[in-house]
């Protein structure tokens, strides 16, 4: 669970950060670390799913298809659950909460909270991360450290406009995160490495990863939340197709 600390700390120094009376990075800073972090998910990304192919060029095509037929299906799964539709009615519901936020409103606090927590926990990022440092053998927590320096510095900025409402958000993101982990590892990592199935979950979760980035950028616009189901898919493809 080193990642999903990081994470949750990276919210609770933002947040204390804000606090102190700091003003926001200027948008010369915010690029550059907007840059910087999309660099690094494109690196942990496309090296997450390189690494997962293995063995000879056919075997390899194989598991570039698979890749590809279990991504196309997870969005289908995910567009019939409305995954992103639901997401997307957070991210509105924080937007709204954001433009009545006023320093003399009373409940600021919560509404504080409850707009961090909606938007840390339903980042695709989060959840990726959190699976991630699951499966791997070496419990690979950068992508969950590149979301604790992006949620660090939101929280900057949240902390001045809704007090320390904001910093309470890591309790969840930590329970949520920590859960998708810990579940991973003791349930869902010695079942797949028994059947060989881990590389197919790596080869998905290294492309959506890689996709955060394109999102980050504004580069292609991509309904993340909607390809989580390819993270089951790919395994149970690859195993009927044996």
């Amino acid at each position: 669970m080193i990642g999903t600390i990081l994470n949750a700390a990276g919210i609770v120094v933002g947040g204390l950060v804000g606090l102190s009376g700091r003003r926001s990075l200027s948008t010369a800073n915010e690029s550059f670390f907007k840059v910087t972090l999309a660099a690094l998910t494109v690196f942990f990304g496309l090296r997450l799913t390189w690494l997962s192919f293995n063995g000879s060029f056919g075997h390899v095509l194989k598991q570039f298809m698979i890749l590809m037929l279990s991504l196309s299906l997870g969005k289908v799964i995910g567009r019939f659950l409305r995954l992103q539709k639901l997401s997307n009615s957070l991210g509105r519901q924080a937007r709204d909460r954001i433009a009545r936020a006023s320093p003399g409103n009373p409940g600021r606090l919560s509404e504080g909270f409850k707009t961090c927590t909606a938007l840390f926990c339903a980042a695709p990022l989060g959840i990726l991360g959190a699976v991630q440092e699951g499966l791997s053998s070496s419990h690979d927590f950068y992508p969950l450290a590149v979301k604790a320096v992006i949620d660090g510095l939101a929280t900057m900025g949240f902390a001045q406009l809704f007090g320390w409402g904001p910093l309470l958000s890591a309790v969840p993101v930590l329970a949520l995160q920590g859960t998708v982990t810990l579940a991973c590892a003791r349930f869902g990592e010695p079942f797949l490495t028994a059947n060989g199935l881990v590389a197919p979950v790596n080869a998905v979760c290294g492309l959506l990863i890689f996709s955060v980035a394109l999102v980050m950028l504004g580069l292609k616009r991509i309904e993340l939340t909607d390809y989580l189901p390819s993270l089951a898919v790919a395994p149970l493809l690859t195993w009927l197709l044996r």
